[in-house]
């Protein structure tokens, strides 16, 4: 079995969990067949794979929409706060490498890249904060424009007083109260 490839027996246990998820959570995908996204996942074992590692790390990847040009379901975190097992994470390698000191385990953009996903834009973000309320005590790092990156910053965003707010902070800063949301298509 490939490193990134679920055995019958795990693939079978994701599939239960996120169809459960999908039943209990109309609001995020209205209008979708979960036989039609089933059958795209199982006929993509790679992407099932990144899928379990958003369940893994608490992400509790949910369908959130359908891509109609190229015939694509979306799954964002829908974990209620970022993800427990990606947290205290700073933006980038270079940003780690920055740290002179107390450095985190890994960086918001490595860890997406293996696990397979996406760090949410700014807009998704503000397209998940639509289908419930995420990030009330914590906050997530969004995809930062290069512009902001190269002059030191990175962005993150969290939901306040009914508000998305979308913020800056060093690239090399890490919290145990932020982390990273993702997003795959399948």
């Amino acid at each position: 079995m490939s490193r990134n490839q679920l055995s019958p027996s795990q693939q079978s246990e994701l599939l239960a969990i996120l169809k459960k998820r999908f039943e209990k959570n109309p609001n995020r995908h209205l209008g979708l067949e979960w036989n039609k996204i089933q059958e795209k996942l199982e006929a993509n074992p790679s992407k099932l794979w990144s899928l379990n590692e958003m369940e893994r790390t608490e992400g509790e990847p949910d369908v959130v929409g359908y891509d109609k040009e190229t015939d694509e379901y979306i799954f964002y975190d829908c974990s209620t706060e970022t993800p427990k097992g990606r947290r205290s994470l700073c933006y980038d390698k270079e940003a780690l490498d920055a740290r002179k000191e107390f450095k985190p385990e890994n960086n918001v953009i490595d860890m997406a890249n293996s696990m397979g996903i996406e760090l949410l834009s700014e807009n998704e973000y503000r397209h998940l904060q639509q289908l419930g309320k995420f990030d009330l005590k914590t906050s997530s790092w969004i995809k930062t424009p290069s512009e902001i990156r190269k002059l030191g910053g990175a962005l993150f965003a969290d939901f306040r007083y009914e508000t998305v707010f979308v913020y800056h902070n060093g690239a090399q800063s890490y919290y145990a109260v932020r982390g990273f949301r993702g997003s795959i298509k399948v």
